[in-house]
Parts: structure tokens; sequence; C-alpha cells
């Protein structure tokens, strides 16, 4: 039963969130939010909301792995995370606040130990389970995670990283299968998630202290630590399970939702709209360690599915893949799609593909928004859906939107229909950047996110979002960061200088492409800088986009590289087809 230390009243939180009490129009002085009403939020822990909600599903099964028929119900996600919290705290003597880091695949275990580390009172790292040991050790080291939770596959990756940032964290390693074998020193999480030990946790965290930390290039840069609290993510769930929003049925002996857990677990989207809304709802997640067409279309037709939350190149794959047949999809009640804009195009033809009425609906967040901010998926538009493709609906419950003039500082909002960056306010914005105040001052504007992302919203209230003016890459909804490739590629012996930009790509929205300077009296040949940069980084960074020799890297006065002027000389020129290899 959630116990709630305060309960806090809607006007208290739209005078102390918001600055004001809002009026229920459309707009306030061009300020745009939700049809829906705004929510409260209780003062509590992740774990005592998410408790809350479990109980009456206790005897259903939470997640089940696709491949090796790994399952839990969801009393035994809880009572599992309860055993490897203890075990955390015992036997590493860790204390509240410290941080842990998850460095794997999805798996039934991934629900085991969020849960399990946030009932400990300690926060959240997720680290892409694609990564390699340069990404992994600049993680360990700026998060400062004490432990790592990871897949013996994973394991050389993790030792290389301890090398490279001289630690030696304790490993617990997660077995795929039954009869796997652990690495020599890592620790058994079966053995941790099944033992019962005699220790007490108080709760001592706050709504407002940390719970979990992913990495995110924000609107530039390299990486950074994502600070969300533990009322981001109560606000989130809240959110995202409005009645307005709420999709799912509860579960009975005769039926279950069920999800494919397409979403990698690590990523916001995945965290929290697959992990989160599961775990409170009573759907049954679908785990795929890793997306195979064949393990894919083996599930449509295994199990009906009746939800996904999905990313546009799936939605392309949906359409166009020959084996997927209609009656592969007769079950599908209701489909988000996220991360990235899907085509209107595109939309109509897996809704010919579908065959069936359904919802279909896009979405727009960030990480450093805890997942979402604005939805179709509001039930009061459902009536209109067609008359809205192509955006990505109002804000969610709670949340304001203003679109000003680029580079405006004071934070005029303009009209409808008229163009500028997004800016965002509401109860799941991120506390800041870990240790980077100056990069958290410059991201919010009087309380307001600067998202870095470009559009405009309509007389209805409805968000479109055109372009983005952060020069983040988004491969297949992942984030690249142009300065974090320059930097490995720049270490190449035989590169003076080096610019990297995102180019469109059919399958997974863009890809990076990088522009080299030799140094002088040197030979470079693309596929040493392909190889070595694949070498230290997750395969969807690799430069899938080309690597192209210049004489020079166009440079503002004060040595800022002119990304756009790259873009511009490559528009110019015909995709060169990069070899549509599966990134997953």
């Amino acid at each position: 039963m959630l116990v709630v230390k305060k309960a806090v009243s809607k006007s208290y939180l739209l005078r102390n969130i918001y600055g004001v009490r809002l009026s229920k129009r459309l707009f306030s002085k061009n300020v745009i939010f939700s049809p829906s009403q705004d929510i409260v939020i209780p003062e509590c822990t992740v774990t005592e909301w998410i408790y809350s909600k479990m109980e009456p599903f206790n005897k259903y099964t939470a997640v089940e792995c696709v491949d090796t028929g790994k399952k839990y119900t969801f009393e035994q996600v809880r009572r599992k995370a309860g055993n490897l919290s203890k075990a955390l705290r015992k036997n590493w003597n860790l204390e509240p606040g410290d941080v842990v880091a998850i460095y794997m695949s999805n798996s039934p275990d991934f629900f085991v130990a969020c849960l399990g580390i946030l009932e400990a009172e300690l926060i959240i790292t997720t680290i892409n389970h694609m990564y390699k040991a340069d990404e992994i050790s600049k993680q360990l080291t700026d998060s400062f995670a004490k432990v790592i939770i990871t897949q013996p596959q994973n394991f050389s990756e993790v030792k290389k990283a301890f090398q490279q940032n001289k630690n030696d964290l304790p490993i617990i390693s997660v077995k795929n299968k039954e009869n796997d074998s652990l690495p020599e020193g890592c620790i058994n999480f079966e053995e941790l998630i099944n033992t019962t030990l005699d220790f007490s946790i108080g709760i001592t965290r706050k709504a407002e202290d940390l719970a979990f930390l992913p990495y995110s290039s924000g609107t530039t840069g390299v990486p950074k630590g994502v600070e969300i609290t533990q009322r981001n993510i109560v606000a989130m769930g809240i959110q995202t399970i409005h009645p307005d929003y709420k999709m799912m049925e509860p579960p009975t002996d005769n039926h279950q939702d069920m999800v494919p857990g397409i979403l990698p677990m690590y990523h916001i989207y995945g965290f929290m709209m697959l992990q989160l809304n599961c775990l409170t709802t009573g759907m049954r997640l679908l785990s795929f360690p890793k997306f195979t067409p064949q393990l894919f279309i083996s599930v449509l037709r295994n199990y009906n599915i009746s939800m996904m939350y999905i990313v546009p190149p799936i939605v392309l794959f949906l359409t166009n893949h020959p084996e997927v047949k209609t009656e592969d999809l007769q079950s599908l009640r209701f489909v988000l799609s996220g991360a990235a804009p899907l085509g209107i195009l595109d939309e109509k033809k897996f809704k010919q593909k579908v065959g069936h009425a359904f919802h279909m609906v896009q979405g727009y967040g960030a990480t450093e928004a805890t997942g979402m901010v604005t939805s179709l998926g509001n039930k009061k538009l459902f009536d209109k859906l067609d008359k809205y493709q192509g955006s990505s609906g109002p804000p969610i419950p709670s949340t304001r939107i203003k679109v000003v003039k680029i580079e405006d500082q004071t934070g005029t909002p303009l009209g409808p229909g008229e163009t500028g960056e997004i800016l965002i306010k509401g109860p799941q914005l991120m506390r800041g950047y870990l240790d980077k105040p100056e990069e958290t001052r410059k991201v919010f504007l009087d309380g307001w996110y600067r998202s870095g992302d470009i559009g405009y919203y309509n007389s209805e209230g409805l968000l479109y979002v055109t372009d983005r003016l952060k020069e983040i890459i988004k491969v297949k909804g992942l984030q690249v960061a142009p300065a974090e490739l320059e930097e490995i590629i720049r270490d190449f012996p035989s590169v003076e200088d080096a610019a990297v930009i995102g180019v469109p790509h059919p399958l997974f929205g863009e890809v990076p492409r990088a522009y080299i300077v030799e140094k002088h009296g040197a030979t470079l040949k693309p596929e040493e800088i392909n190889k070595f940069v694949a070498e230290k980084v997750a395969k969807h960074k690799h430069l899938v986009g080309g690597v192209e020799i210049v004489d020079s890297i166009p440079k503002n006065p004060s040595g800022k590289i002119l990304r756009k002027e790259l873009r511009q000389e490559y528009d110019k020129k015909s995709f060169d087809g990069a070899a549509n290899k599966s990134l997953f």
C-alpha cells in the first residue's frame, strides 16, 4: 500500500511548479498545455509508488524473455528485487545515494535490477549494452559508480574499462541461460536475488533526491549525466497512465495485454514506457535480448500483441517485410511511435498493412524530460487522428510548451503557426546535468528547458517538430554526439582535423559522416578510419554515412565547426548509399 508522506494539492502544484495558476483555456499568452487535467504528485519514492500499483497483479507474468523463455510474475519481481536491495547494501556497504551501473541487454532481470537498486535507496545509471571500453570507462568515472551489473558476454569490455579508469568495481553478472558459466571474479546475480538477508532498509530518500542517471548529449557536446529525481519518475508514471492516456486493460484470467520489448531498456524511452508502464498497469513485457527479424515475426505470430511502443524503423519493418502478414497484427489496438519523426505516408502505409481500426499515434520527448513531453495518445483526440497525422500531439498533463524565436533570450512566446525553438516546463524536467552547472544554466531559461528542437503548434494546440538546432545525430532514436566522434578520430596518428555531421539514411533516420583533414605527408584510407572508430564505439556510432578526405574544415572566427556548411555541401551531392546493415 502506498504511504504518502505529504499530499500535494493541485493548486499547490500549479503555483509552485509554474509560478501562476493557469486558466482552463487552450492557450495562456501563447503557452500551450494539455487538454487533460493536471496531475497530483504524491510525496513518495519510486518504489513506493510502483509497488502500490503492482500488488493487484501479483499472480500474473510481468516479464518474459522471448529467446530463453525465462519469466517472472509481478510478485517474483518484487521479492527478488527486495533480496537484491539488501545484498547491495549489506555486501558492499553501499550508502543511500551511491550509484550502481547496469550494463546489459534487455532481460527479465533488468526489471529486478532496477527495482532492487531503487529499493536499496541507490541511484541507477544505465549504460548502452553495445558500448565499448572507452565509453564504459567514461560513464563509470563520471557517475562515480560503485558496482556494475552486467552479463557474461560484456565481461571483457568491463575489464578493459577498469584498466583505463584504474578502477576495479564489484562485477555482478546475470546469466543469460541457466547453464551459462560466469567469468572468474564475477558475483552471481541469481544467488543475490534468491537469498534473503537479515538486513533492514528504511525510507530516507525524498522526492527531490536522485533516482536515475541516464546519459544524454543534450543540445551539444559529449554525453552528460541527466539528474532524474524520484519525483520526476513518479510524475512521468502518473502522466502516462492518466485516464485520458491509459490504453491498457487490466489483466484477467482470460486476457493480459502484451507488449514487445524491442526498445532498449537502458534508453529513457524503453526505461519509462516499457518498464514503468508494464509494472504499474499489469501488461506483460516480452523481452528481446536482441532484435532479429525472424524472432520478432515469430513473436507476432505466437503472442497476441495488443500494444506497441516502437520507433520509425520498426514501423517501416512491419510495413515492408514480406513475411509480416496482416493476420500477424490482428490483435493490435494501440501503437506509439517515438524517438524520431514518422512520415505521414509511412504512417498511412502501416495502417493499411494492419488492415483494421486501431490507434496509431506519435509522441515527442527528451531524456531531460524523463521521456515524454507531448503525445497524440489522448482519448479526447481519437476521433480526429487522421486530421492530426504528422503531429506529435498536445502536451501531456501538467506540461507546458512555448515556441520562441531562435536564440531569443527573453523567452517571448510565438503564436500558432510560427516556427521557433521548443521550450518545455513540467514536473518531469530533470534537476540538471551532473556536476555541470554551466551546462545546466545554458539549457534553462527562467525554468523552461530549451530543447534545441525546432517546431510550431497549430491553432488547436498540437505540436509539430520540424528540425533540430542541436547538432546531435539521432540514429534509430539513439543519440550520437559529433564532438565525441571527432575527438576519437583526431586521436588517429595521421589525422590533422575532423568534423562529423549527421546525414539522412532510409532506415536509420540519420547516420554519422566524417570529414577529415590529413596531416602533412600522410595518406589516409577511409576504411582505416572506419575500423579505428568501430573498435572504440557502439555500432550505432559507426561512420555508416561515410568518410571524406577534405583540405580543410569550415569554422567560424572563434574556431567553432560550421557543420551546417558541411551539411549543405553534402545535400548538393546524391546520397552515396550506406549499406543497409542492422545496427542492432
